[in-house]
């Protein structure tokens, strides 16, 4: 396996502003969460940007449905704040406003996400005098979601780490890619506008919105040459196209990180 060739490198051009850091959009947690092995309960999460409204499908104490929703604000380590109880009209009846008085907070809560991937978090809430609650929870998948088809889009990345101090950098680079997709597996060959056409595949493991690869073989040939393991992680169908982030050891001790999104053709 060679180490990255100046063109690969480069790719297009190196915008190192976009790449400080900071400058990557955070992981969005919009999604449905529950506990696999405790079906029947769970929570709707909606993010905007800082801000994460949550709603809980649960139980109480007579083992019928509680209707809780929180407000939460990201605080550099978790999403917290207020717990709510909300009341409103029967639902075969006509709407009354005077059914529904203002929300009243009944407690606290706090969504924290995974120190290790997106796919999980604890979600934990205190309501005085009933008690409290705290729970590995994960994301729910519904539907096998389709990746399949031909995409174009941009790549940015770069190299750390390598024993030779000027492959390190920032790259961004243009492609079209094809994907092909089975239950359990899925195929993505980018063919790049710096020269290289690079293919990465492997199982794939859905968590609600979003897939993982985490034993994914990644091999190109062109303007540079190797195959390598990877990981290809939060990759994500939009409604305009596909997105990704991916990591992977190439030589002479070079980490590449990158992220990547297409627009489907």
């Amino acid at each position: 396996m060679s180490s990255p060739s100046k063109s690969f490198l480069a790719r297009v051009a190196l915008v190192a502003a976009f790449l400080l850091p900071g400058a990557a959009r955070a992981t969005d947690f919009t999604d449905l969460w529950w506990v696999p092995q405790e079906s029947g309960w769970g929570a709707n999460v909606v993010q905007s940007d800082a801000f994460m409204f949550v709603t809980f499908f649960i139980y109480g104490a007579d083992n019928k449905p509680t209707w809780y929703s929180a407000e939460l604000t990201w605080d550099g380590t978790r999403y917290s704040g207020n717990l709510y109880a909300t009341q409103g009209t029967f639902w075969a009846n006509p709407w009354n406003p005077a059914d529904h008085p203002d929300a009243q907070a009944v407690g606290t809560g706090s969504f924290t996400p995974s120190s290790v991937d997106a796919y999980h978090a604890t979600l934990a809430y205190t309501v005085p005098g009933v008690g409290s609650f705290s729970k590995n929870i994960e994301r729910e998948p519904l539907t096998l979601i389709a990746l399949g088809g031909s995409y174009q889009g941009t790549q940015a990345g770069s190299y750390s780490g390598c024993s030779d101090p000027a492959a390190n950098g920032p790259y961004t680079d243009n492609y079209s890619l094809s994907v092909s997709q089975t239950t359990t597996s899925a195929t993505l060959t980018f063919t790049y506008a710096s020269g290289a056409t690079c293919t990465i595949s492997g199982a794939t493991q859905q968590y609600g919105q979003l897939f993982d690869m985490p034993s994914a073989s990644y091999a190109c040939t062109g303007s540079m040459t190797f195959t390598t393991p990877a990981t290809l992680y939060e990759l994500k169908a939009t409604a305009l196209g596909l997105e990704g982030r991916l990591v992977a050891n190439l030589s002479n001790g070079c980490q590449e990180n990158a992220n990547f999104s297409g627009v489907l053709l």
